[in-house]
């Protein structure tokens, strides 16, 4: 099948990818028309180096300049985080009298529905002004992205600063010490002195929200902007399970032990380093649910009535000043796992 697939990748540059494809006068199903076909297409530029430096020559590039991505506003939706054509990524490195060898540098992010391939692109070595009048744009650093960004585009964006900054931090063996390789889609680092391969990781994160039936409890660390609580969260140890890991963060950081827990999803998180944020809905007794909260690792955790919780998710732009004299309290944009957790907690006490 991987041969399949590689005579495939011999039309990138002869025709679309979506286009009718035949093998033994039998036609094929289309070149990334489907889920699996665009993971196993991806898979094969990972794999194979020649295969990605065709598909890099007709690609579309997200753009990032250390690491910050490029942003375009787009009217009352916020901003929008454009890919551009390799071509005109090349015409404009030329004009700024760069060579368009840079785009040898990229990592592959995915392949769109439309059989589009798409890389992330750093040009960091490059005058940040002179990029955003030749794009059209403004790199943005990532915390401020978040909240301005559309929700359809923070995933990719995400997955894009996460595997350049990785590359950016794990250029040397840990073993011999010597310079890592990377191969042409950024998919791995090879050391060639002693042939360990190593690969883009995330550290496993648990994200719980916690009620005593009529009530949520939040927190906020000193790091947050004021006035917003969050669900609490932490790493998971070595060895521990991610139920286990719950019970031991609410344990240690507000001195609750909670009776139950059930996962409802997750999400990928570059702050401060990548994460998969693993989020959990957890209970505990209403008889014993005094909270003592550690204060080596939270400035505040309380809790909150769904009335309170209401009127946090209602607001349509975070506060910035103060109203009455107090700086209201906010939660985490949509685009956060931990709104998502606090929304199914509202919409579950409104039954």
């Amino acid at each position: 099948m991987a041969l399949v697939w590689r005579k495939l990748l011999s039309t990138v540059n002869t025709q679309p990818l979506n286009s009718s494809l035949f093998l033994y006068g039998h036609p094929l199903v289309r070149c990334c028309s489907s889920y699996v076909s665009q993971m196993r297409f991806l898979t094969v530029l990972k794999e194979d180096d020649d295969a990605c430096s065709k598909a890099q020559a007709s690609g579309k590039f997200l753009l990032f300049h250390n690491l910050s991505p490029l942003l375009q506003k787009e009217g009352h939706e916020g901003y929008s985080a454009p890919l551009f054509a390799a071509a005109d990524v090349k015409g404009i490195l030329g004009k700024l009298g760069q060579s368009d060898n840079i785009l040898e540098t990229s990592v592959l992010i995915g392949c769109s529905q439309d059989s589009e391939t798409q890389f992330a692109l750093d040009l960091g070595i490059l005058e940040m002004n002179d990029l955003d009048h030749h794009f059209h744009g403004t790199f943005v650093e990532l915390r401020k992205a978040f909240f301005l960004l559309r929700r359809q585009d923070i995933p990719l964006v995400f997955r894009s600063q996460a595997l350049l900054r990785w590359h950016q931090t794990h250029q040397y063996c840990s073993q011999s010490g010597k310079p890592t390789e990377r191969n042409r889609a950024g998919s791995q680092r090879i050391c060639k002195s002693n042939g360990n391969i190593y690969y883009p990781q995330m550290a496993p994160v648990v994200i719980s929200l916690v009620s005593d039936g009529t009530r949520c409890l939040l927190a906020r660390q000193k790091s947050f902007p004021k006035g917003m609580y969050s669900a609490l969260a932490g790493f998971c140890d070595i060895g521990e399970t991610v139920e286990e890991t719950v019970r031991r963060e609410v344990a240690e950081e507000v001195g609750l032990e909670i009776e139950s827990l059930w996962y409802t999803g997750s999400q990928h998180w570059p702050f401060p380093n990548s994460s998969l944020m693993i989020a959990c809905h957890a209970t505990v007794s209403a008889e014993k649910s005094q909270i003592t909260v550690n204060d080596q690792e939270l400035e505040d955790a309380r809790w909150f009535t769904a009335d309170e919780i209401k009127r946090a998710l209602e607001r349509k732009k975070l506060p910035r000043e103060q109203e009455a004299g107090i700086i209201p309290f906010w939660v985490p944009p949509r685009t956060a796992i931990a709104n998502q957790l606090i929304q199914e907690w509202i919409n579950k006490q409104s039954k």
